[in-house]
């Protein structure tokens, strides 16, 4: 048997390489419209709660890119009260396949990626299903994916006004001064959840709430609006739902089942089914269902993060990787 070799990317690798705003944004299109076209495999995501008392659990998300050549496995683990020993809420691990033979190809740091993502597909949500003219973003949430939410947004839409609000006070200042110094411009820092989400043309709810709790009322909402919750508990009313033209998904398999996410009761209620969800991103990105036709349309997407996206993300980062010689090799057999 010839030697394997597993390539390997740490944290510190992924930083140096840089991935612009383009390239994380091409990397996670090209994945959508494979999925789109029925070109990937997404097995539903599956959890492990260790203990209740340790408020957090472990996401296993697994999937297939067939024009990638890869499969991949990532666990990450999510937990909320990480931020009293400053650490990320989400730590996580990328491992890449041979999908025709299971050969291990990479092993990635995951918590960036995780993040970037994320960030990715709520910016091209965005791209597809927000108002061509969307100026104002009111952003809930503080942790690591938030950054790139904005981020990623700002880059499509240029904002004129950029409100963000958190549960503390110290991590939502934080967050505003990091934002205003990567991307120039003042950023809104509110003090409550109405001012920051109502009369703005995209929102994005990404809380850390401990239980489902409405804290987003559907009255703020502005009509036309693109609104975006993707908190593991839910903070919005049942009736948000009842105001959207559209409801898309990143992927109906994910959605449907499973403990958690933004708009669980919804799916229980039925406000959220087979036959009310308009489409899943995907099949948007790859033309087969029309996005936003108007600009009077209010449409909800709703994102529980895909396996497709960090196989993508991962590919993209090794490809770099291997022009720009980082990262390690290690000898697996």
């Amino acid at each position: 048997m010839q030697p394997i070799y597993i390539d390997y990317l740490n944290a510190l690798d992924i930083d140096a390489l840089a991935l612009t705003n383009a390239e994380i944004l091409s990397a996670i299109e090209i994945s959508l419209a494979a999925q789109g076209n029925g070109e990937t495999v997404i097995e539903p995501r599956v959890h492990l709660e260790p203990d209740t008392a340790f408020h957090g659990h472990f996401n296993v998300l697994r999937g297939y890119v067939a024009p990638l050549n890869l499969a991949g496995v990532k666990i990450v683990g999510d937990f909320v009260d990480n931020y009293k020993l400053q650490y990320p809420s989400e730590f996580g691990v990328l491992n890449l396949f041979d999908p025709r033979t299971g050969v291990p190809r990479a092993i990635l740091d995951a918590t960036v990626i995780t993040d970037m993502r994320t960030g990715a597909i709520t910016a091209l949500g965005a791209k597809y299903l927000a108002r061509t003219g969307s100026k104002i973003l009111g952003h809930i949430g503080a942790r690591g994916t938030a950054y790139w939410n904005v981020r990623l947004l700002d880059h499509l839409y240029d904002f004129d006004e950029i409100r963000v609000h958190s549960r503390r006070p110290e991590s939502r200042d934080a967050f505003a001064e990091k934002l205003s110094n990567d991307l120039g411009k003042k950023i809104v820092v509110t003090n409550d959840w109405q001012s920051c989400v109502e009369g703005a043309d995209i929102v994005v709810e990404a809380s850390r709430l401990p239980e489902p709790y409405p804290m987003l009322k559907t009255a703020w909402i502005k009509p036309g609006a693109f609104v975006v919750p993707y908190g593991t508990m839910s903070a919005v009313e049942l009736s948000l739902t009842d105001i959207m033209d559209k409801l898309v998904v990143d992927d109906w398999g994910q959605c449907k089942g499973g403990k958690f996410g933004s708009l669980r009761a919804h799916v229980e209620a039925g406000k959220l089914s087979e036959q009310t969800l308009h489409a899943e991103l995907g099949q948007i990105v790859a033309g087969r269902k029309i996005g936003r036709e108007t600009d009077a349309e209010t449409i909800l997407f709703w994102h529980r993060g895909l396996s497709l996206s960090d196989i993508a993300l991962g590919h993209a980062l090794l490809e770099k990787a291997k022009a720009a010689n980082i990262g390690q090799r290690l000898r697996f057999a």
